[in-house]
């Protein structure tokens, strides 16, 4: 029982945390959150595939630069961790950006009534506690929003402005 209540604990503590991290986040990159979320209202399923394909490509490359540079010498680790670090930190700013506009999405959805912020807010809050859910918010919900949002990241840059 004392397992369920911490795992509980934990997962509210994080909740108000991603939820604090994407209203910053939001509020730093307005725009690039903005245009990330105008490329998932416009093609959600493409967004997806998308992201699919490219953060397995990038994945791959990091984790054999990482595996790589393992097993040599001092000077060529240097030399082959550094991209796979670069590319890793890349992988990593754009899950954020794909999901600050995917929780952006969502609450503009659920609460269409709220302020901006709030919309951020509780569609963190949303997020989170399904992907909490087990098995099917671990493997099935959370790699779907994440993998969307990266998408959209990727198809924002090259999304025409619309007055």
């Amino acid at each position: 029982m004392t397992d369920i209540l911490r795992f509980f604990f934990i997962v509210i503590l994080l909740t108000i945390a991603f939820a604090a991290y994407f209203l910053v986040w939001g509020a730093f990159f307005s725009n690039r959150v903005g245009k990330t979320q105008r490329a998932l209202r416009q093609a959600l399923g493409r967004s997806f595939w998308v992201g699919l394909v490219n953060f397995l490509f990038f994945g791959v490359i990091a984790l054999l630069l990482f595996s790589v540079a393992e097993n040599v010498g001092s000077v060529f680790r240097v030399i082959l961790m550094t991209p796979a670090l670069i590319i890793a930190a890349s992988l990593s700013i754009m899950l954020s950006f794909g999901l600050a506009g995917m929780v952006n999405l969502l609450g503009e959805r659920i609460f269409p009534d709220h302020p901006a912020w709030k919309k951020t807010l509780w569609g963190t809050v949303s997020l989170a506690f399904a992907c909490a859910l087990p098995f099917v918010g671990w493997f099935l919900l959370l790699p779907y929003a994440g993998l969307t949002g990266f998408g959209a990241v990727i198809l924002s840059f090259f999304q025409r402005e619309t007055s």
